[in-house]
Parts: C-alpha cells; sequence; structure tokens
C-alpha cells in the first residue's frame, strides 16, 4: 500500500467521520466509533477512486475545507434561512423569483459538485442545470437582485468557488 493511498484513507475517513457526526448530531463514544467504523469501511472502497490526486492533499487545503463547512452550516446557512423566512413572514415583501445563469472559473469536478450543492442546499436558491462547456450554471434564484452574469456570480456563488478553488483546484 503506498503512502498516498494511506493519506487517501486516512483523510477520506475522517471527513465521513465528521459529516457523520455533524448530521447525527451526537457526539457520544458509540456514536464517535460508529461513525469511524462506517468512514474506515467506506474509505477502504471508495478513496482510491474518489481522492484521484493524493499528492495535492495537504493539511491546509483539509483546514480550508473544514472551515468552510462550518462556515456554511453555521452563518451562510443561517443568513439564507433567514432572507428567505422574512420573504415568507412579510405578505408585503416584494421579491423577483428569477433563473439566473453563472459563471464559473474552477475545473475540477469536485469544485463544481461543491460549488453546486452549496448553492443548492441554501435557501432560495437551486441549480437547475450545469454547462460545462461553457462554464455556466443555471440558477433559481427566489429573489434574484440581478440578472447579470457577473453581479449574480458576486451575490450567488462567488464565496462557494472561492473556497472550492482553495480546497481542490
Amino acid at each position: 500500500m503506498n503512502r498516498g493511498y494511506s493519506v487517501s484513507i486516512v483523510v477520506f475517513t475522517i471527513i465521513l467521520a465528521v459529516v457523520y457526526l455533524v448530521y447525527t448530531g451526537s457526539y457520544g463514544l458509540v456514536e464517535i466509533t460508529i461513525a469511524l467504523l462506517v468512514g474506515v469501511g467506506v474509505s477502504l472502497v471508495l478513496a482510491p477512486d474518489l481522492i484521484l490526486n493524493p499528492s495535492k492533499m495537504s493539511p491546509r487545503r483539509f483546514i480550508t475545507a473544514i472551515y468552510y463547512l462550518v462556515k456554511y452550516f453555521t452563518i451562510i446557512e443561517a443568513k439564507a434561512h433567514w432572507s428567505v423566512l422574512k420573504l415568507i413572514l412579510m405578505p408585503s415583501a416584494k421579491y423577483n423569483p428569477a433563473i439566473v445563469r453563472i459563471p464559473y472559473s474552477v475545473t475540477s469536478d469536485y469544485s463544481i459538485l461543491l460549488i453546486s450543492n452549496s448553492i443548492t442546499n441554501t435557501p432560495g436558491t437551486v441549480v437547475i442545470d450545469v454547462d460545462e462547456k461553457r462554464k455556466y450554471l443555471y440558477v433559481h434564484w427566489i429573489d434574484a437582485t440581478s440578472v447579470e452574469d457577473q453581479e449574480a456570480r458576486k451575490s450567488v456563488s462567488e464565496e462557494f468557488e472561492n473556497y472550492a478553488y482553495k480546497i481542490f483546484e
């Protein structure tokens, strides 16, 4: 077993365990043990196919990924939920639903996936199509402040793309 493969297994196990623990919301010894065992099992099967370039793996990228996940699930999600909640609770609220075209500049499939999932999981936006040839995401935005490509990118996906670049590119 080469070093890159071993590192892939360890990193992928940690990522899966953290995701498991966050979604279960339980952090007892039994849950941590289950998270690690499931993480190792899944990692042994999938890590070689999912982590295509182990040489890119670094503590800095890993820390950036963890930071992004924490920030996304706390601050970014909370702000988005609050915005949508205001639209729902204020009957007089005016909003402007639209499908906007958002350019992106990342190249890896993982980066595109991170951006698309971040947009879709954020309340008020959903990716409805990805044009990989022209490098556009088509997004339904519940309250579009602009339909211009670059302005929509700044409002909807710029932060996600910056993190995707730091983590995967």
